[in-house]
């Protein structure tokens, strides 16, 4: 039996209805519902808690809410300069918005399994995932987006001949080569993407495999034991991945901002 409490839904049942997205369409074209909704509320309760704490913000004693959030910025402002060797105005508060997106996408792993889901199915919706981050989809898509920054800073900085010459004669300077070296330039360029994306779907979904799996096979006074433990020592995972997204990406965005 589930760990729900539900009699009629077997354990294989319980952990593919909590693994089965809330989608419109099919096959390629299907848009997760739950993945979008989630990920854009979080997204606009990130920004509306920043602005706030800026309105609000004052240099007499500030509050916990604004120290907290102060503390955030001056941790990624630093790990920006120390990271990003260029200049530009947009890179610390894209890092700071990696950071805490993809933070407030992890933190959804820690609602209880069956919470959200349940409270959705009162309201007639049979199907809710609520950590977007687990979802392939909006992983790749982020990590998309960074690849367009990536392309758009090659660009601009190197200009359209520099970045040509970037993929053909490195790491063999010699015409003969050229062919290789596009083979194994964009391939690495191709790859910072992709192993962004996936890095971050293949931990969020493993831990929350996890807790569907503690409560779809343990009965429901004992799953504590194995939850609360795992819990704690995911907060850490989520915090890890949170920045890891923003270092790679910071990463990846210095390097096409070097001149050669």
């Amino acid at each position: 039996m589930s760990g729900s409490g539900e009699a009629t839904q077997t354990t294989q049942e319980y952990i593919a209805h909590h693994l089965t997205f809330l989608s419109s369409g099919d096959g390629f074209w299907s848009i997760n519902i739950d993945s979008m909704v989630i990920s854009v509320l979080l997204g606009a309760g990130m920004l509306w808690l920043f602005s706030r704490v800026a309105k609000n913000a004052s240099s007499d004693v500030p509050g916990k809410l604004q120290c907290f959030v102060e503390m955030i910025v001056e941790f990624v402002d630093g790990t920006v300069k120390d990271v990003f060797s260029g200049k530009s105005a947009l890179i610390a508060p894209l890092a700071i918005t990696i950071f805490g997106w993809v933070f407030l996408m992890n933190l959804m792993d820690l609602i209880p399994v069956d919470f959200l889901p349940h409270a959705a199915g009162l309201i007639g919706i049979h199907y809710l995932r609520v950590v977007p981050s687990a979802d392939v989809n909006i992983t790749l898509s982020m990590a998309l987006g960074v690849f367009v920054l990536i392309l758009y800073y090659s660009f601009k900085i190197k200009g359209p001949i520099g970045f040509a010459k970037e993929l053909t004669l490195q790491p063999f300077n010699h015409w003969a080569f050229i062919p290789i070296n596009l083979i194994l330039e964009g391939v690495t360029l191709v790859s910072k993407p992709v192993s962004l994306g996936l890095r971050l779907f293949g931990n969020m979904y493993a831990g929350e495999l996890i807790f569907i799996l503690i409560a779809g096979l343990l009965p429901w006074w004992s799953q504590w034991m194995l939850s609360v433990p795992w819990a704690i020592f995911h907060i850490l995972i989520i915090t890890l991945q949170a920045f890891i997204f923003m270092v790679l990406t910071i990463v990846y965005l210095s390097q096409a901002s070097e001149e050669h």
